[in-house]
C-alpha cells in the first residue's frame, strides 16, 4: 500500500525557460553572478532588513519554536527491528455486533483479492514488498482481551457510531495502558443509522473528542458511513489499508525484553494407539508461529496463557509459509505475490511437514487458462486426496510393465530380489576388488573429516594384498584366453600406487592437520563452509531429479541425509582449514623469503622505523603541529599561506584503500606527521562544534543547540546497526545456536506433556500466546506492588479476598494483603483500600520484574447480571515495586487491662495477659492509661494468673483503663492458582470460576455471622462525677494578697442558709389585690380583640375571593365577545 500512496504524488513545478518571468530570472542571474560574493544570501548581504524589532518578541517566537520542536522529540531507543520482520500484529476489537469480522473480510479482501468466508484465528496477508499484517479478531471476553492487549502491534477499536462507547472499549484501553500502549486506532460504524446529516456531525464530533480524551488529542479516527451488498464501501477500506501500512511502532518495554509468539497453527501428533487406549493421557502437542521480541532459546521456559507454564521439548525453524517477495524493483506487489495464510481458517499456501500437507489456496487468478503442468498437478492433488491407503502399501502395489505383453513388476518383488541379491557370491575377483573400492571411497566421500583414516589405510592395505593375490591367481588361470593388452593393464593397476607419491604425501600431512581440534568448533558446531556450500550445490542439482510430477519429492532421501547431517554434527570438529591443494607456498624461494623476512630480529628495519628516531619523533608531534600551517616572515614581514596538507591526504584517501597493519608500521616521518596533523584537525573541528559547516554560514538566525538529542539519536543508530551486522556475517544455522531463533521466523513448537483438555477443546476463536519466561520469572514468591483501586469500580477491595491478577504472560487468582508504608517505612495493614489514594499489596505469585504493570479483577465471567451490577470490571491497577521472597506486614495491636492494687505510682494490672510466660515477653514494654499517664510492665505477679506489677509517672485511679500498643506480623496466604480457561469447554471458557469469596459463600448458603458482645455498638450510660469542693486551708488564705482570697460565700459554708419570712401590712394586700384583678381585666380584653381580629379577617378574605370570582367571569365573557368579533371579521374577510 505505500507503493498506491506514491501515485497520489502531485507533479513538481517545472520552472519556465522562455518569457518575461524567464528573461527578468536570468538577468538577475546575471547580475549575481558578477558580483564579489555571489554565494551571500539576502539576510547575509542586508543584514538591517533583517534585523530584530522587538527583542521580547523574538524570545517568545524562539521559545515557542522551541517548544514545539521540544514536543516532537522523543527519547531515541534502539532499533531492535530484524531484516525480515514478523508481521505486523492487527488485533480487530470491539463489542458484539459492531462489525469486526466484516471489517477483517473487506480487509482481506482489499490485500489479496480473496474472499474468505470463515474468519477463525490469526490471519496473515503480505499488504506490500517489506510489510506482512497478522489479522487477529477478539472476541468479547476479558480473558481474550487481556491477552490480545499484551501482544498486539495495532489495535483497531470499532465502535457504533449509533449507539456509543461502550463498557467493554473503556475496559479494553485500560488493559492497554497497564499492559503496554500499543497503537490504536478508532473506527466507526453503522453511521447510517443516523439520518440527520446534522445530527451526524455532531456525533461523530462527540465520539471524536471523548476518543482523544481516552487516547490522547489528535488520535486517528475512521468512519465507516455504511454498508453496500454487505461491505464496507472500498474507498473507505483502502484508506484504512494505506494508514495501517504505513504505521511506524515503537518497541515496549516489556515486549522488548521478552520473546512471545502467537499460535496460528495447533497440531496434535500424539500416538493414535495411546490415544485410543487412554482418551485422558498427556498430548504431545505442536504449535506454529512467528517469534517477535527478542530471540527465542530452548531451554527458556515458556507460559501458555490460560494454559499453564511448559517446557520446550522441540524446537525447530521451519520454512515461512507467507514470505515476503522479492526484491526486485516494481511498483506493487504481482498477482502470485499476494500471499493468504490462514490454516486455522481453512485457506493457505502448501505447507510441506512432517505431520501434515496443506493444499494452496489458488486466489483470483485461478480463473486464468491453467497450463498443461498445472492441470497435471492438479489431478495428482486430487487423486492423492480420493486415495484411502497409506503411502507405503500404494508404492508397494505400483506395478510397471517393460513390454507391452510382458508380464508386470511389482514393486515389492523388486524390493525382494534387492534383499537376495547380496547374498550371492561374486564372480570373479576383479568384481570384488572394483566394487570394495567403490565402497571405500564412497564412505570416505560421505566421511569429510576422514576420523577413520587409520582404519581406512590398513583396509586399503589389506585390500590391496588380497585384490594383488587374487588377480594373480586369475591371471594364471586365464591366461590363455586373455590378450597382452588385457595383462598390460592389470599390471598397470597394481603398480598404480607408486604413481604421484609426492602429491599424496601432500594431500596426507593436509589431512593431518585438518584433524587438530578447535574449541571454538567443539562448542558452536561449526564446520568447513566450503564443503557445506558443495554438499547444498549437490542437494540443489538432486532436487530436480527427485520431484514427482513437478509437486512432490522423495522423502526417503532428505531424511536420510538429514540424520547423516545430524550424525556429522554430532562429531568432533576439526579447525578451520581450507583445503589449498597446490597453492601451498615454497618457502625456500627468494619471493617468499622476502615477504616475512620483517618478521625475524634479524630483519632489515628502515631508518624511520628505529625506536630512537621513533620517540624523537613523539616528542617532536606536538612541538612541530603548526610547523605546515600559515607563518609570517619575520625579516620581510611577507605571510606565507601553506595548503594543510591533511586535506591533501583525505583526497587521497578518498579513492586509496584502508592500510593494513604492516602498512601503518611501515609510513615514513613525513607520512605519519601528516597523519597525527589529520587527526588533530578533525578532533579541533568537533571540539569547537563547527563540524563540516562552519559558524559563518550559520546565516544570522538565532537556532537553539540540539546536539544533545543528535547524539543521542546517532549512538542508538549506531547501536543499532552495529547488533544487526554482529551475526549478519554468521551461517543461520550457527547464528541460532549463538542468538537463538530471532524475531521473524517461523518456528515449530513440540510439547509433550500438554493436558487432553487443550486439544479436545481447542477453540480458534480464542488466542494462543506462548510467551518466554527469564530464569527469575519462573520462581514464585511474595510480591510487593504498589496498587490503587481503580475510580470506576463500585466496591472497595477486601484484604482476604481472592483477586484475579493479569501480569506479565500470565494471569493467576491470589490473595492479597493491603497495607500502608508509614513514615519509619513499616508495613501497617489494611483491612479495606482506600479510595484515590495508593497502598501496598502484597501476595504469593510468579517473581516479575520491577515496574512490571498489572491489573486487577475480581471476576472473569460472562455473567450479565453480575456485569450489570458491577458496570466496570477492572478493579485496581498497579506496578511491581519490590522483589524480596518475605513479607514484612505488621498489623496494630491493643492490650486492654484493669488495675486492682494501686500504692502511689505502682499498680497491680490484671485481664492482659493470660499466664506469667506471656508477661515474661513483655517485660519493659509501655503501657498507657486513657488518661495519658505513661507507665512500663516490671514483674509478673503471682494472683492472679497473668496479672503483672507496672510503675507510672504519676498515681493513677482504679477506674482507669491500661493499654498496651503491639505490633503482630500478619502471614499472606501462599495462594496462586494460573487460569486454565483454554481447559474448558467452548460453552465454559466464559464462566471461569476460582475462589470465592467469603461474602459470595455467606449470600449462597444464607448464612449470617454471630453478633460479637464486643463488637456491638450499645449505649454508654457515665454517671455524672461529683468533684468535691476545693478547699484552702485557712493559713494559706491568711498567706495569700487580699485579691486571692476568697471572699464570696459563707464563712462557714457547711451550716444552711435560712429564708426570711416575708409578712404583708393590710394596704400592702389591698394593693396587691388591686394588681391581680387590673391583670385579669387585661388579659381577658386581649383575648376578645385578638377573637374578633380573626372574624374580622375570615370574613374580608371571603369577600374578597367573590370579588375576584366575579372579576374573571366578567373577563371571561368580554374575551368571548371580543373573539367571537374577531372570527366574525376574517369570516367577510375570507368571503
Amino acid at each position: 500500500m505505500a507503493d498506491d500512496a506514491g501515485q497520489d504524488k502531485r507533479k513538481q513545478h517545472r520552472a519556465r525557460q522562455s518569457g518575461v518571468k524567464a528573461d527578468k530570472k536570468k538577468e538577475k542571474a546575471k547580475k549575481d553572478s558578477n558580483q564579489k560574493e555571489p554565494e551571500l544570501t539576502a539576510r547575509q548581504r542586508n543584514p538591517k532588513a533583517f534585523a530584530i524589532n522587538s527583542a521580547q518578541r523574538a524570545e517568545r517566537n524562539f521559545r515557542r519554536k522551541e517548544d514545539l520542536t521540544a514536543k516532537k522529540q522523543h527519547i531515541p531507543v534502539v532499533d531492535q527491528t530484524p531484516d525480515e520482520p514478523p508481521p505486523v500484529l492487527i488485533a480487530v476489537v470491539g463489542p458484539p455486533k459492531v462489525g469486526k469480522t466484516t471489517l477483517i473480510k473487506d480487509l482481506i479482501k482489499s490485500f489479496t483479492r480473496t474472499n474468505v468466508t470463515d474468519i477463525k484465528g490469526p490471519i496473515t496477508i503480505v499488504t506490500s514488498k517489506k510489510r506482512r499484517i497478522t489479522l487477529l479478531e477478539c472476541n468479547n471476553d476479558i480473558n481474550s482481551m487481556i491477552d490480545v492487549a499484551k501482544c498486539a502491534d495495532l489495535v483497531l477499536l470499532l465502535c457504533d457510531a449509533s449507539y456509543g462507547f461502550e463498557m467493554e472499549i473503556f475496559e479494553f484501553l485500560n488493559i492497554c495502558q497497564v499492559h503496554g500502549m500499543p497503537k490504536i486506532m478508532g473506527v466507526l460504524t453503522h453511521l447510517d443509522m443516523i439520518k440527520n446529516p446534522k445530527q451526524l456531525r455532531k456525533r461523530k464530533k462527540e465520539l471524536k473528542h471523548r476518543f482523544w480524551t481516552e487516547v490522547y488529542d489528535g488520535a486517528k479516527l475512521f468512519y465507516l458511513s455504511g454498508l453496500l451488498h454487505g461491505e464496507y464501501l472500498r474507498n473507505e477500506i483502502k484508506n484504512l489499508g494505506r494508514f495501517i501500512s504505513v504505521m511506524k511502532f515503537r518497541p515496549l518495554q516489556w515486549r522488548g525484553a521478552h520473546s512471545y509468539l502467537l499460535v496460528d497453527r495447533v497440531e496434535d501428533v500424539t500416538n493414535t494407539d495411546t490415544v485410543r487406549r487412554n482418551p485422558k493421557c498427556d498430548r504431545e502437542v505442536v504449535l506454529y508461529g512467528y517469534v517477535r521480541g527478542v530471540p527465542l532459546k530452548q531451554e527458556h521456559m515458556v507460559h501458555i496463557a490460560g494454559l499453564g507454564d511448559a517446557r520446550i521439548d522441540e524446537l525447530s525453524v521451519i520454512p515461512d509459509p507467507c514470505p515476503l517477495p522479492g526484491t526486485e524493483k516494481k511498483r506493487s506487489l504481482l498477482e502470485k505475490e499476494r500471499l493468504l495464510y490462514a490454516p486455522m481458517s481453512g485457506v493457505g499456501g502448501i505447507v510441506y511437514d512432517k505431520d501434515a500437507v496443506y493444499i494452496e489456496l489458488q486466489g483470483s487468478h485461478s480463473h486464468k487458462e491453467k497450463t498443461a503442468e498445472a492441470t497435471e498437478q492438479e489431478a495428482l492433488v486430487s487423486k492423492l486426496i480420493d486415495k484411502k491407503a497409506t503411502m507405503d502399501e500404494q508404492m508397494e502395489e505400483q506395478e510397471f510393465r517393460l513390454f507391452s505383453d510382458g508380464a508386470p513388476i511389482k514393486s515389492k518383488d523388486f524390493k525382494a530380489s534387492d534383499d537376495e541379491a547380496p547374498d550371492q557370491d561374486d564372480d570373479s575377483g576383479m568384481d570384488a576388488a572394483s566394487s570394495d573400492e567403490e565402497n571405500t571411497d564412497e564412505f570416505a566421500a560421505n566421511d569429510w573429516r576422514g576420523e577413520n583414516s587409520d582404519d581406512d589405510q590398513e583396509q586399503e592395505d589389506s585390500e590391496d594384498e588380497s585384490s594383488g593375490d587374487e588377480e594373480y591367481q586369475s591371471l594364471a588361470k586365464n591366461s590363455d584366453d586373455s590378450d597382452g593388452e588385457e595383462q598390460a593393464r592389470i599390471l598397470a593397476s597394481n603398480m598404480s600406487w607408486k604413481t604421484n607419491l609426492a602429491q599424496k604425501a601432500q594431500d596426507a600431512f593436509l589431512q593431518r592437520h585438518s584433524e587438530s581440534r578447535n574449541l571454538m568448533r567443539l562448542v558452536y558446531g561449526g564446520y568447513n563452509q566450503s564443503e557445506r556450500r558443495q554438499e547444498e550445490d549437490q542437494e540443489k542439482a538432486n532436487d530436480s531429479d527427485e520431484e514427482l510430477g513437478g509437486l512432490f519429492r522423495v522423502a526417503a532421501k532428505k531424511q536420510s541425509d538429514l540424520q547423516k547431517d545430524k550424525d556429522t554434527r554430532d562429531k568432533e570438529e576439526r579447525c578451520f582449514f581450507e583445503y589449498q591443494g597446490d597453492t601451498c607456498r615454497d618457502w625456500l624461494s627468494e619471493t617468499n623469503r622476502e615477504l616475512i623476512k620483517n618478521c625475524f630480529v634479524t630483519g632489515k628495519w628502515k631508518a624511520s622505523e628505529d625506536a630512537e628516531n621513533l620517540l624523537k619523533l613523539d616528542d617532536m608531534s606536538d612541538a612541530d603541529s603548526e610547523a605546515y600551517g600559515d607563518f609570517e616572515d619575520l625579516e620581510t614581514g611577507e605571510r606565507h599561506s601553506g595548503k594543510p596538507e591533511e586535506e591533501q591526504a583525505a583526497a587521497l584517501d578518498s579513492n586509496k584503500r584502508k592500510m593494513t597493519r604492516v602498512e601503518e608500521e611501515n609510513l615514513t616521518k613525513t607520512e605519519l606527521m601528516a597523519k597525527k596533523l589529520k587527526l588533530k584537525a578533525k578532533f579541533d573541528a568537533e571540539y569547537d562544534n563547527h563540524g563540516e559547516k562552519g559558524p559563518e554560514e550559520d546565516g544570522g538566525r538565532i537556532t537553539g543547540d540540539h546536539s544533545f538529542y543528535e547524539d543521542l539519536k546517532a549512538e542508538a543508530q549506531k547501536q543499532s546497526e552495529l547488533n544487526k551486522s554482529e551475526f549478519a556475517h554468521l551461517d543461520n544455522e550457527l547464528r541460532i545456536q549463538i542468538e537463538g531463533y530471532r524475531a521473524g521466523l517461523y518456528v515449530r513448537l513440540g510439547f509433550k506433556t500438554l493436558p487432553a483438555e487443550f486439544v479436545e477443546n481447542f477453540d480458534a476463536s480464542y488466542p494462543v500466546l506462548v510467551g518466554a519466561l527469564n530464569m527469575t520469572e519462573e520462581n514464585v514468591g511474595y510480591v510487593n506492588c504498589k496498587v490503587k483501586k481503580h475510580r470506576w469500580y463500585k466496591k472497595i477491595l477486601k484484604t482476604g479476598d481472592p483477586l484475579i491478577v493479569s501480569m506479565g504472560w500470565r494471569r493467576f487468582q491470589t490473595v492479597a494483603i493491603y497495607a500502608k508504608v508509614e513514615d519509619n517505612l513499616r508495613h501497617r495493614y489494611l483491612k479495606y483500600t482506600p479510595n484515590h489514594v495508593t497502598c501496598s499489596m502484597t501476595f504469593w505469585g510468579p517473581i516479575t520484574p520491577q515496574n512490571t504493570g498489572f491489573l486487577a479483577l475480581q471476576t472473569v465471567r460472562q455473567d450479565q447480571e453480575e456485569m450489570r451490577r458491577l458496570g466496570f470490571r477492572i478493579a485496581a491497577t498497579g506496578c511491581v515495586t519490590e522483589l524480596d521472597k518475605s513479607s514484612q506486614i505488621m498489623k496494630k495491636l491493643k492490650l486492654v487491662g484493669h488495675p486492682f492494687k494501686i500504692y502511689k505510682n505502682t499498680a497491680f494490672i490484671k485481664d492482659m495477659f493470660h499466664s506469667s510466660l506471656e508477661v515474661a515477653k513483655f517485660e519493659g514494654a509501655k503501657i498507657k492509661t486513657v488518661s495519658g499517664i505513661r507507665g512500663q510492665i516490671k514483674k509478673a505477679h503471682h494472683t492472679p494468673e497473668g496479672s503483672y506489677r507496672a510503675t507510672f509517672e504519676d498515681k493513677i485511679l482504679l477506674s482507669d483503663i491500661v493499654f498496651c500498643r503491639t505490633w503482630v506480623h500478619v502471614e499472606v496466604p501462599r495462594f496462586y492458582a494460573p487460569i486454565t480457561t483454554l481447559l474448558l469447554p467452548a460453552a465454559q471458557k466464559t464462566q471461569w470460576q476460582g475462589m470465592k469469596t467469603l461474602g459470595q459463600l455467606k449470600r449462597e448458603r444464607a448464612l449470617q455471622n454471630e453478633a460479637q458482645p464486643d463488637s456491638m455498638y450499645t449505649e454508654i450510660v457515665r454517671k455524672p462525677r461529683i468533684f468535691r469542693p476545693l478547699v484552702i486551708p485557712k493559713a494559706l488564705q491568711r498567706a495569700l494578697p487580699y485579691k486571692d482570697k476568697p471572699k464570696l460565700g459563707p464563712e462557714n459554708p457547711r451550716e444552711a442558709l435560712e429564708r426570711v419570712a416575708v409578712v404583708n401590712s393590710p394596704h400592702e394586700q389591698k394593693v396587691s389585690k388591686m394588681m391581680k384583678m387590673i391583670e385579669t381585666n387585661y388579659r381577658d380584653k386581649r383575648n376578645r380583640d385578638r377573637n374578633e381580629t380573626k372574624q374580622r379577617m375570615k370574613k374580608f378574605r371571603a369577600q374578597k375571593r367573590a370579588d375576584e370570582a366575579s372579576k374573571m367571569q366578567h373577563q371571561k365573557q368580554l374575551r368571548k365577545k371580543v373573539s367571537r368579533a374577531i372570527s366574525k371579521m376574517r369570516g367577510k374577510k375570507n368571503n
